[in-house]
């Protein structure tokens, strides 16, 4: 039986990515049409690494920053928010063996600001990274937001 992959390497397997593809036409209704960038996934942890404490990024800001980088009209939601999560775990899994992987994903939100509750942890460790770094965490139903969150959004180079 083959050995199971470690976060870490799940994060260096980049295979044939970055690609640029036709919008599937599945994903036009709620995508349009032209083209998709199916970033690798060291692509979506750089950006990740770059959103300094006390400030935030959203899943979409990261498809925006991947399109613009590749010339395409949109970045896969898919893959964009998978290899944000293998990122998180590769940086827990770093720190679960003591080494310091720099990698704060709890700074890295959903769609409106929703806190990942797929990220390592789990909801009650983003809630206390986050507000150990200032933000207010309200519930939403049953999920939680970081209040004001787009006051709190890195400021990208135009």
């Amino acid at each position: 039986m083959a050995k199971k992959k470690s976060w870490r390497e799940k994060l260096d397997d980049a295979k044939d990515l970055p690609k640029l593809i036709d919008i599937p036409e599945r994903m036009q209704p709620r995508l349009g049409k032209g083209t998709m960038v199916i970033p690798a996934p060291r692509e979506v942890d750089a950006i990740m690494r770059r959103v300094p404490e006390g400030r935030l990024i959203t899943i979409n800001e990261i498809r925006t920053e991947l399109a613009k980088k590749h010339g395409a009209a949109v970045a896969c939601p898919i893959t964009t928010g998978i290899f944000a999560w293998i990122a998180a775990n590769a940086a827990d899994e770093a720190a679960s063996e003591g080494k310091r992987d720099g990698l704060a994903y709890w700074r890295t939100l959903k769609a409106g600001g929703e806190l990942n509750p797929k990220y390592p942890g789990g909801i009650e460790r983003l809630k206390r990274k986050l507000r150990e770094e200032g933000h207010r965490i309200v519930a939403k139903g049953k999920r939680f937001v970081v209040a004001d969150y787009s006051d709190h959004l890195v400021k990208r180079a135009r």
